[in-house]
Order: C-alpha cells, then structure tokens, then sequence
C-alpha cells in the first residue's frame, strides 16, 4: 500500500525572508571559523617550539594535522548528514570545534595535538556539509551563498593571522592564550546557528525510500574535482604554513611575516564574493581557471625571489589565486552536481582525497627545507603540483553534470 503524504506547508513570504536571513547569518558565521584555528598558528611557529619544547620534525607535523585530519574525516561528512541532517550535524561540527580549541588553549603542553586534531575534524564536516547544504537550501542563489561563506572564511584567517604575534607579545608569550582564544568566535557560531534546526518544518513530505547513497567515484569528473580541490589545498595549505619562516629567513621580522600573511587573506577577500556568481552565470569556467593558477604560480615567485620591498602586492596577488581555487573547487563540487545527495558525496570525495593528498604539502616543504637547509626546492615542488592544478582545473571546468543518484535504501 502506498503511503499518503501530507501537502507541503504553504510559507508566508514574511516566514521565507527571515528563514533566508538567519540562513545567510549562519553560514558566515560557520565560514569565519574554518581558518583562524589553523592561520593562527604559522606566525607564532618558532616561538611556539620554543616554549613548547617542541622539534623541527614535530613543528611540521603541527603544520600538517589540519590538513591531516580534513583528509580522514572528511570521508564520513555525507553519512553523518544522512543519520542526523545537515543542520544538527553542521551544530554538532561547530561545538566540537569550540571544545577542541578550549583544550589546546588549556593545557598546551598536552593537549595541543589533541585538541588540533578535534577542532580539525569538526571544520572538515563543516567544509563538506556547508556547499551540499547551500545546494539544498538555496540553490538558484548558490554562487553568492558559496561566495560569502569563503568571504567570511578569508575574513577569519585574516583576523587570526594578524592577531597570533601581537597576542603572544601582549601576553608575555601565553601559549595558552594564542591557542585557545578562537574558541569565543566558534562557540557564538554554534549560538547563531542554532534557527536553523527548525529549517524543516511540519508538513514537509518525507519520500518513501531514501536515496541510495551515489558512488561518485565511478565517474572521471568526479576525479578531476577531487585532483583539483588536492592539488589547490595542498599548494596552499604549503605556503600557508612555510611563508612566514620563509620570510622570515629572508629577513622580515615576525610581525612583518605575520603581517604579509594576513595580507595574503586580504588578497583572498577580492575575489571572495566575485568567483563564485560569476562561475555560476558562465557554462564553461575554463576562462576562470587558467588566469587563477597563473596568478598563484606568480605570487609565490614574486615572494620567493622578488625584492622584499614588493612583498606586499606578491602576497596580495597569491591570496586572490589562492581563493580564486578555492572557490572553485567547492563550486565544482555543487555545480557538477544534481542534486544535494550527490553535491554531499562528491564534496566528500573531494575533501577527503584532496585533504590527504594536500596534507603532504606541509610536511614536503619541512622536511625539504630541514633537508636542502634554503626554500627553492620545497617551492619548486610547489610550482610542478601548480601545473598539476592547472590540468585538473581544465578538466573539472568543462560543462558537465555527474548523474543523479538512483532511488533506493541506502544500504
């Protein structure tokens, strides 16, 4: 026998807009902490080692745990939001976050491992829920929802890189402080997030059988947004964590270095809210890729070898690529796709083989540099995996759509 379903509840245009409005509330204020936890942490990375005890080869495990962790978590988002939603799930990422960082900031000398790793895993669920749930929730208006959260995303590192060195001078090196202060702006996300836990409302029909879970690995598209999101992170989770030693050996003070990293997130805040609509209103977005790449592969030669006194506008330029990447690789991941089911599963893919492939990045430029003792070996890598991100980008911008995904219990 068939099941009946009720009739969809009709919304009052008044209801729609505020819904709409706390919507775009939470998703920046879950965007704002997906990078100051990690930005935080290359500024203070010698004075860290140096209260902490901590050795050359543990430093640069530090600098890849994040991108460790958002390659093994991130494979278990879409099961997660299928036992529990995407909304109480992307609750449940936003207060781990806040608990891992009140542990690394309470006792350092033991819980700054564990405590990266909690609040690493929680920002890999919210990286892989957040563009499947814009798909869900808005998609004709995806492009700007994408392009403010990876604003509000800039806008967080930003804020962390600037106040990592300051912090730790005005408080006489607290370690406990400069690790755990982050944990305010975490815990009032999860505060402004919490109207979204009512987004389903009475009367909404609930379909007979769930979607069979969609084997996206099947499909060479899905592989090239994946090589794409991998080669984009990894290059910038690299410079991200190895640019202020670098500067540093170049002759910049620890401000200055902390600075020019803060303004690499600048850089990353002009294309923020632009990539994304117009990847949305194009068919093709191979006009987009190739020029992004281009400037990434310039800004990290311009700060490399180019007179310091250029540095800023170097790092303003890497940053616009940077982000430029980054919104399109989570663009991919919802416009290649049909629906929120398979937006959810190739966004895990992505995130989850692209995060493992990425978390070389920080440990192949330690290492690299620990082994050559100069910075040209472990950038010219840098600069061959551009290329790489190049080729991929190509393929993933080509006008195609993945199947949807069959009906059917998930099994």
């Amino acid at each position: 026998m068939s099941r009946i379903q009720p009739p969809p509840a009709t919304v009052r245009p008044g209801r729609a807009k505020l819904e709409r409005t706390l919507l775009v509330i939470g998703v920046l204020a879950l965007g704002y902490n997906l990078r100051g936890s990690i930005t935080s942490l290359p500024p203070v990375f010698p004075e860290l080692q140096s209260s902490l005890g901590l050795s050359g080869a543990a430093i640069s495990l530090l600098a890849a745990t994040p991108v460790i962790c958002f390659g093994v978590v991130s494979g278990f988002g879409a099961a997660l939001a299928r036992r529990t939603g995407e909304e109480r799930a992307l609750l449940g990422a936003v207060i781990a976050l806040a608990v891992g960082l009140v542990a690394r900031g309470a006792a350092p000398g033991v819980l700054l491992f564990p405590g990266t790793i909690v609040a690493s895993g929680a920002i890999a669920i919210m990286n892989v829920l957040l563009s499947s749930l814009i798909k869900r929730r808005w998609p004709e208006r995806a492009g700007m929802l994408i392009g403010l959260y990876i604003t509000a995303l800039s806008a967080g590192a930003i804020v962390a890189s600037l106040v990592s060195v300051p912090l730790w001078n005005a408080s006489a090196g607290s370690a406990a402080l400069t690790l755990g202060w982050l944990a305010g702006p975490a815990a009032l996300a999860a505060l402004l997030w919490l109207p979204q836990l009512t987004a389903a409302r009475p009367g909404t029909p609930v379909p007979a059988a769930r979607p069979a879970r969609p084997q996206v690995r099947r499909h060479a598209l899905a592989w090239h947004v994946t090589l794409f999101m991998g080669a984009q992170s990894l290059v910038y989770y690299a410079a991200l964590s190895w640019l202020p030693s670098m500067l540093r050996d170049r002759g910049e003070s620890a401000a200055a270095a902390g600075d020019l990293l803060a303004l690499m997130g600048v850089g990353n805040l002009a294309v923020s809210l632009i990539i994304p609509v117009v990847a949305q209103r194009m068919r093709s977005q191979l006009l987009l890729v190739v020029p992004t790449v281009a400037t990434i592969g310039g800004g990290m030669a311009g700060l490399l070898y180019a007179p310091l006194g250029g540095a800023a506008a170097w790092a303003l330029i890497l940053g616009a690529g940077q982000n430029a990447a980054l919104a399109l690789a989570i663009f991919f991941t919802a416009a290649r796709s049909p629906d929120a089911a398979v937006a959810a599963s190739l966004s895990a893919l992505a995130q989850g083989v692209g995060y493992l492939l990425a978390s070389t990045g920080p440990l192949e430029v330690g290492l690299l540099h620990s082994a050559t003792g100069g910075w040209s070996w472990p950038f010219g890598v840098l600069f061959v995996l551009t290329g790489v991100m190049l080729v991929f980008g190509v393929l993933a911008a080509r006008p195609r759509m993945l199947p949807a995904a069959p009906a059917g219990e998930v099994p």
